[in-house]
């Protein structure tokens, strides 16, 4: 069956690093990638009030400048190995980035965002950055993978899974962790930071749900007790010389606390490890 995947641009090196993360992680497998710059015509208006002439003199450039970028990074893409499993769209939007990544999500049935986490300096041209972040909390009927700046590739072949164990998982929502891991023959390390000297019947019902979806995919679970969270996933993660980092978005979970604190900087801007959001789907 085939992918289809939304790869967001500002046209930045770092963007463009992640395009080619998204071409080498599926590169065996059949895909339609959308390649999306969202521009606005920042620095054009005074005091805020457009006129209607300088309105569209500074949105046709813009507009133009977006699809001259866009048609760049397919040339780009052009002297790369050819892949006839890979099609490449180009989709250029006067928006919001939130708004236009949520609509054409929607509209082309999207089952992956690609994106960076650092963006260009240009103010006709989106940043990315904490608005990574923002897509990730925000876009919840889509995963999303965000690669750090100037990220190499690696086969995700150690895959670490914070969880509390606190919510139970359906299918759905593994479906993208299970793909990847299935692809590249991951190992998955499920990683439990409890304050807890023994799991609940509760905690115990979720791992089994969680073996259950796993299915014959590697995996183990692993246990760390009265230390400091943040202090402790990093050292797991540098121990295990770990590949990906995956978190479930779900109301009330491990996830809103790692996203509410310092770290998600740290992961977003600072590490080498591209970050996997999944998500709670409701429908």
């Amino acid at each position: 069956m085939k992918r289809k995947i939304l790869l967001p641009t500002d046209f930045s090196e770092n963007s463009w690093n992640a395009i080619k993360y998204a071409i080498e992680l599926f590169e065996n497998e059949t895909c339609d990638f959308y390649l999306l710059n969202v521009f606005s015509t920042i620095g054009f208006a005074s005091d805020n009030i457009m006129v209607p002439e300088m309105g569209e003199i500074a949105f046709n450039s813009v507009k133009k400048n977006s699809e001259k970028g866009l048609d760049k990074f397919l040339y780009r893409i052009s002297l790369r190995k050819d892949n006839p499993n890979h099609e490449f769209f180009t989709i250029s939007n006067y928006d919001t980035l939130l708004y236009s990544i949520k609509e054409v999500v929607e509209k082309n049935s999207i089952d992956l965002i690609i994106m960076g986490t650092k963006g260009s300096s240009n103010v006709l041209t989106t940043f990315f950055g904490s608005n990574t972040v923002t897509v990730m909390e925000k876009v919840r009927n889509c995963p999303v993978i965000a690669i750090p700046e100037k990220t190499d590739f690696n086969i995700p072949y150690e895959i670490v899974f914070p969880t509390s164990l606190k919510t139970s998982y359906k299918s759905s929502e593994l479906k993208q962790l299970v793909d990847i891991a299935s692809l590249n023959n991951s190992t998955i390390r499920i990683l439990h930071i409890q304050k807890e000297n023994s799991l609940d019947d509760e905690q115990l019902n979720n791992k089994k749900i969680l073996r259950d979806n796993f299915g014959s995919l590697e995996h183990s679970f692993h246990y760390i007790r009265d230390v400091d969270l943040y202090t402790s996933l990093y050292k797991f993660i540098e121990i295990m010389n770990t590949d990906m980092i995956v978190f479930i978005n779900k109301e009330h979970s491990f996830f809103e606390n790692v996203f509410s604190n310092p770290m998600v900087k740290e992961l977003g801007y600072h590490s080498k490890i591209p970050v996997l959001t999944l998500h709670n789907f409701k429908k």
